[in-house]
């Protein structure tokens, strides 16, 4: 794919904005609370972790810029050893999951430490000193090795948070003075109340040629780390009262309840591959639980489609499909489904439902490995029905895949994430508090 197709995709949210309608406020019922069922991985449970963690980290190693370490925004499953994709355009929310699995590499020995250590600074310092930004966000694509805006491309809300949220782990993670001087600048220097542009809830970007989005992120889904990232900021936050700006509708399918916002799946996953939502609730929920309850009914939906899934063979999100890049999923049925399976479905809630998730993502592999598992692990959606295959990974459904791996196995992602003092004080300005504590 060129870089011209692929600016056609430039904003992802852009195709969930005609899909996003604002709803009224809702509790979700205190009885939705589902059970905690133990789980215990098997060996074969544990070396199928481990491979899709370590060749997962290996993308955001192989696959980032030496000079800058932005990290593309996609790239082939099937390249030479070490080789980097030809394409040029980076994600920073590429980077923001990269910074992550840099940690979880270097925590699991994947990656040499002193190399993991090297990139982490390069990577910071270039964006803190040489990557361009207006107040403190950034261009949602950017060429890898020099940073320039990739034509259209929006000053973005949610993916500069998504960099932020890596930033931040990275901080956390490493006891090194410059990598916590250049991550504290970074975070710091983001001016979140400008972002909200005199409204009550965040803008989804802006463009140098026209300004502020139109559309603002005010209905239930991955916006919670907006939310938080600016109530805890230490230099420029916006009032705690923000956490109550973003409608929470609830959604019924097949007995089940939960708060969504008619959008894919990954919408349940991303904050809380960061933020630790475990054991906690707000005025309004108990967020974990809420997104266990979703990837159960995601499950129900596909399987209530025979013809297409299976137990062996279910989960759709945003993702590639043979005509480009869309937005698709369910409940309710979303976008132009036609039986492809994405990966990062499950990967994206192995923390929330982990025998399940575990169970197809291992089934699939087991059945199509060799057409949909390369050297960064699964391609990002196939259909074996129809014989097609992507060629392509991509960043952001690779990021969320090791997150929640590891998340599942050590809570590593989550424990780190949480040692800031920002995230702490983020959640309890926001009322959380301890579930059954009262309120």
């Amino acid at each position: 794919m060129t870089l011209e197709s692929g600016i056609r995709m430039v904003s992802r949210r852009q195709t969930l904005r005609t899909m996003a309608a604002a709803a009224g406020y809702a509790i979700l019922p205190h009885g939705l609370a589902i059970a905690d069922v133990p789980w215990e991985p098997s060996k074969d449970d544990e070396l199928f972790l481990e491979d899709l963690e370590r060749q997962g980290c290996l993308f955001f190693w192989e696959q980032a810029s030496e000079k800058t370490g932005q990290i593309l925004d996609r790239a082939r499953n099937d390249l030479p050893d070490g080789a980097r994709d030809r394409r040029r355009m980076a994600s920073i929310a590429s980077t923001g999951f990269g910074l992550t699995a840099l940690c979880i590499a270097a925590h699991r020995g994947y990656l040499p430490r002193a190399h993991v250590l090297e990139r982490v600074r390069t990577t910071l310092d270039w964006h803190l000193n040489h990557f361009p930004e207006v107040h403190g966000f950034f261009y949602h694509f950017t060429d890898v090795e020099t940073g320039e805006r990739s034509p259209g491309s929006e000053l973005s809300s949610i993916d500069s948070s998504i960099l932020m949220c890596g930033v931040l782990t990275a901080r956390a993670y490493f006891e090194d003075a410059r990598i916590q001087s250049l991550a504290q600048q970074i975070y710091e220097r983001v001016d979140w109340p400008w972002m909200l542009n005199g409204g009550k809830a965040f803008s989804m970007g802006w463009q140098p040629d026209s300004g502020f989005l139109d559309a603002r992120w005010e209905h239930y889904c991955e916006l919670m780390m907006i939310d938080l990232l600016a109530i805890g900021s230490p230099t420029h936050p916006v009032r705690p009262e923000s956490w109550n700006n973003f409608s929470r509708s609830v959604i019924h399918y097949g007995g089940f309840s939960y708060i969504g916002g008619n959008d894919p799946l990954f919408t349940h996953q991303y904050s809380q591959a960061w933020f630790d939502f475990r054991g906690k609730r707000d005025a309004y929920a108990d967020y974990f639980t809420n997104s266990v309850t979703a990837t159960q009914a995601h499950k129900a939906f596909c399987l209530s489609i025979p013809k297409w899934y299976s137990e062996d063979y279910w989960g759709v999100t945003s993702s590639d499909y043979p005509g480009g890049y869309t937005a698709w999923g369910g409940p309710p049925a979303i976008g132009p489904l036609d039986g492809t399976v994405v990966p990062s479905a499950a990967a994206g809630s192995l923390a929330f439902l982990p025998a399940d998730c575990l169970s197809v993502l291992r089934a699939m592999r087991s059945k199509w490995g060799k057409q949909a598992w390369g050297r960064y692990g699964f391609v990002d959606a196939f259909h074996p029905g129809n014989n097609w295959y992507d060629k392509d990974v991509l960043g952001i459904d690779q990021g969320i895949s090791v997150l929640m791996a590891e998340n599942l196995r050590s809570g590593l992602v989550w424990s780190t994430f949480m040692q800031n003092p920002e995230s702490e004080r983020a959640m309890q300005r926001a009322g959380f508090r301890i579930e059954g504590q009262p309120g």
